[in-house]
């Protein structure tokens, strides 16, 4: 029988790498980044064109590398941050695998420019698809430049799976911010297509935050501080009344690498239990220090997921850290037990009864008296006496109160005339119609569900959803004919957003001016609204804007189809009627008769049933 294992040429194990460690574009701007940071730069750019698909650039100004370096590190399992297998247990670095460099040439046109502080002349090194072109002497400046061209160009099904250029931008902002937010200490730079996005200087800590996130987020931030022999804590959580629905705020850092776990996840959201409310997220920025020997990074291509040797110890000490740090800084409410001695009974009016003021009346006091004694006076600054003065008399004044206490009839000069009835008891309709039309056909049940009858038995409907229905409908109607109209605000509102948030309000602002919102974005973070659609109250514009971008995020679409869809879910969501809301009865009726007007009424936006029927032999059933 012929032998039938054979070894994988270099390219194609190359490629297959590639899938686990190359995703997206994200993926190769997270590598790169990394590799900027272990050859110690203090400046690091971020270049990229059409979300990373036609060029991903990295500049930065580290130690560089020599023309053998160059050329070797672009070689699977070729790196210099460890040398032997025990170096896996100290690891300070956040490369060490040496499959990065060489899975992205494996699926890209790469560019090499790179410098050490000792060489006159840099070297340029030009790669496609594993294979140097060309190997030359050029002039740079000290550190490395690494240009990664037409990604996905050999593997054009892997290229048809990556999302829309807002999309896979949104995946490289998010990377960018869990490199940035985890060295402070370094300046990054990050442009698109030509655009400023970032410019951040180095800074602290909680500078940083504020720089990616906005200047509100100074205002939600508590410190949380603890050392102890196992992990030292150090960082920031945003205030219960800040939390949100979904996940986006939250960063773990170990020993200055973003992870993802749940399990400590689990440990701030246990801290924050009965201070948020349900189903709500709190937003964290948490530093943990740990000895390398503690822990294993070696687990996915990615580094994303580490295993700790004692995760209890870190929950009970994350969690107690903090609600500590919550309580130091009054954020947990608490109850005074030490009352203002001030506010406390004299002593002498302890046992004293409590009595009614009593309120004397003179009887006999008359204001109008006929003759009111004044003071002598000689004379006074003209000369002229009010020795004399009387005041004019009053006589007579009693009559203009008679008949007060009397009856209509005795009193009244208009007793003799008839005044109109106030209660109108004709009617120019017949009494029968005018009750048929006073019952009501609907009534609302526990404030959830509007019940109404039809022929067959009755309808439950639930108010929330169907009114969802009502909404989603409309808002997709105007957006697609554009007919919808504006109430204009008398003072324009400026909101404060980040920059990201910012970036996503851009991309989806003509679908929001189709439904009435009329907005100028001022500055990278202060958004002007100038107009709003009618059922938006001025008080829920923020909320409005913030739970519309919070879903764009979560749902990651990218074509206008999606994004309109996106935008009437999350409008007719955050507008609806809620549950507990109390409806008259003409808004139930209005209600019933919207949504049976509907295209789809029977399904909310979200795929839920909006009502279901109870027939009468379902009632009859019951009674048997």
């Amino acid at each position: 029988m012929a032998d039938i294992i054979k070894l994988l040429p270099d390219h194609v194990a190359n490629q297959i790498a590639a899938g686990e460690v190359v995703q997206r574009p994200a993926s190769v701007v997270k590598e790169l980044l990394e590799n900027a940071i272990d050859a110690g730069a203090t400046t690091i750019k971020l270049i990229v064109k059409d979300a990373g698909k036609k060029l991903i650039q990295v500049v930065d100004n580290g130690k560089g590398m020599s023309a053998t370096d160059a050329r070797l590190s672009f070689e699977r399992h070729a790196t210099s941050k460890i040398q032997k297998a025990e170096d896996l247990f100290n690891l300070n670095t956040k490369g060490f695998r040496g499959e990065a460099l060489a899975s992205i040439a494996a699926i890209a046109h790469v560019e090499l420019l790179t410098k050490t502080e000792v060489d006159e002349v840099g070297t340029q090194l030009k790669i496609e698809g594993s294979k140097v072109i060309a190997q030359e002497v050029t002039v740079t400046p000290k550190g490395t430049s690494m240009l990664v061209k037409n990604l996905f160009f050999n593997i054009p099904a892997r290229r048809n799976f990556l999302k829309s250029n807002q999309v896979e931008l949104r995946h490289i902002t998010d990377e960018f911010h869990r490199v940035a937010l985890a060295h402070p200490t370094i300046a990054f730079h990050f442009y698109n297509n030509g655009s400023e996005l970032f410019n951040l200087p180095i800074v602290n800590f909680r500078k940083r935050i504020v720089q990616i996130f906005g200047g509100k987020a100074n205002s939600k931030l508590v410190p949380v501080n603890e050392e102890t022999q196992v992990v030292k804590i150090s960082g920031f959580v945003n205030k219960p009344e800040f939390s949100k629905k979904s996940r986006g705020e939250q960063f773990f850092f170990v020993n200055d690498r973003f992870i993802k776990s749940p399990y400590l996840h689990h440990a701030v959201v246990a801290a924050f239990e009965g201070l948020i409310k349900p189903n709500t997220y709190p937003g964290y920025f948490l530093c943990l220090e740990v000895d390398p020997g503690t822990i294993d990074i070696n687990i996915h291509p990615t580094k994303t997921e580490v295993k700790f040797d004692d995760e209890h110890t870190l929950y009970a000490l994350l969690r107690s850290t903090i609600k500590h740090s919550l309580g130091q800084f009054s954020v947990v409410p608490a109850i005074d037990f030490e009352q203002d001695p001030n506010l406390d009974t004299p002593y002498s009016y302890k046992n004293k009864q409590v009595e009614i003021p009593q309120v004397t009346v003179d009887a006999t006091f008359n204001p109008f008296a006929n003759e009111v004694e004044k003071p002598k006076s000689t004379s006074n600054t003209a000369g002229t006496s009010f020795t004399n003065y009387t005041k004019p008399s009053t006589k007579g004044w009693e009559n203009l109160y008679e008949g007060l206490g009397t009856k209509k009839e005795e009193s009244a000069p208009f007793a003799s005339m008839e005044f109109e009835s106030e209660v109108i008891t004709g009617s120019i309709f017949k009494e029968e119609k005018i009750e048929e039309e006073s019952v009501s056909t609907t009534f609302q049940l526990r404030r959830k569900y509007i019940v109404t009858t039809i022929k067959s038995g009755m309808v439950v409907i639930d108010q929330s959803r169907a009114h969802q229905r009502v909404l989603y409908e409309k808002f997709l109607k105007n957006i697609t004919i554009q007919e919808a109209v504006t109430q204009q605000l008398l003072f324009p509102l400026s909101l404060h957003f980040s920059t990201t948030d910012v970036t996503i309000l851009k991309e989806i602002q003509e679908q929001l001016r189709t439904i009435g919102f009329a907005f100028n974005i001022t500055d990278k973070e202060v958004v002007e609204i100038t107009g709003v659609p009618l059922q938006v109250v001025e008080s829920e514009v923020e909320m409005v804007l913030e739970q519309l971008i919070l879903d764009y995020q979560m749902e990651i679409s990218g074509d206008s189809f999606s994004q309109t869809d996106i935008l009437a879910k999350t409008l007719s969501k955050t507008l609806s009627v809620k549950t507990g809301a109390v409806l008259d009865a003409a808004s139930q009726q209005a209600l019933v008769n919207d949504l049976f007007a509907c295209k789809e009424p029977g399904l909310s936006p979200f795929n839920k049933p909006t009502y279901v029927t109870i027939t009468e032999n379902d009632i009859d059933k019951k009674f048997i």
